[in-house]
């Protein structure tokens, strides 16, 4: 195994582990070969990273201040539809590993996670990643809020953070990440997006079609790439493409 790279600074260590030559702790994962393969983004490119944060900054407020009266609707709606509670998160990997928390409307029953084991033989989906078109653990509410993305709203705030962008690769999951060849590495060279190629592109349960997406987005993203996808996606939302 080649050696890993971890964060030292923190001193919480509670759930290391190391496969495919990848290691995670509590704040990171990556590995050596991510460090050696970091792309080298063009010109244009290190010019547009600085601005592309500061358009996630400005817009996540604006649509955090816009969006209040859906986060009010939504957090009603899910209370009186289901027990649990209103937000769900989840450990996802960010720029250079970085491991954060995704935030999202709670779509599901609170148990969710205790039940997918049961349900592990109706998976649609390939890889790490588990998806049914009919999964009974969504809730009414749920099925709505995912259908038009309205669950992924409370996303503004991870890009208000600084852990998402507007647009970019789609926030692994740790366990994704032992699909990754050397190349696809590179998909932790940039923050995530709340938007990708894989949203404008009918959300593909193949797991091998939504990374290759986003090797394709950190191989030519720029000004103009990053516009058209915002401009497709309010199109896609409203359609429900690739929704469950």
């Amino acid at each position: 195994m080649m050696q890993s790279i971890v964060n030292t600074d923190t001193p919480r260590l509670a759930h290391d582990m190391c496969f495919n030559d990848m290691c995670f702790n509590d704040m990171t994962v990556y590995n050596q070969a991510y460090i050696d393969d970091r792309p080298e983004f063009d010109y244009g490119q290190m010019l547009y990273l600085p601005f592309k944060r500061l358009i996630g900054l400005v817009a996540s407020v604006i649509g955090l201040i816009l969006c209040l009266p859906i986060f009010l609707i939504t957090a009603i709606a899910i209370k009186l539809d289901s027990a649990g509670p209103v937000f769900f998160k989840q450990e996802r990997a960010g720029k250079d590993g970085k491991i954060f928390y995704i935030y999202k409307f709670r779509s599901m029953v609170a148990n969710a996670e205790e039940l997918k084991d049961s349900l592990h033989n109706q998976n649609e989906s390939d890889g790490p990643f588990f998806k049914i078109k009919d999964d009974p653990r969504v809730t009414r509410v749920g099925r709505f809020i995912r259908k038009y993305s309205i669950d992924e709203l409370p996303q503004l705030y991870n890009v208000f953070l600084g852990d998402m962008s507007l647009v970019g690769p789609r926030p692994a999951l740790l366990n994704e990440i032992q699909l990754y060849s050397r190349n696809q590495m590179k998909n932790l060279s940039i923050a995530p997006g709340l938007t990708c190629y894989w949203q404008i592109n009918g959300r593909s349960e193949s797991a091998s079609n939504r990374i290759d997406l986003d090797t394709k987005y950190i191989q030519e993203f720029s000004p103009i790439t990053d516009f058209i996808i915002l401009l497709k996606t309010p199109m896609a939302v409203l359609m429900g493409k690739g929704a469950c």
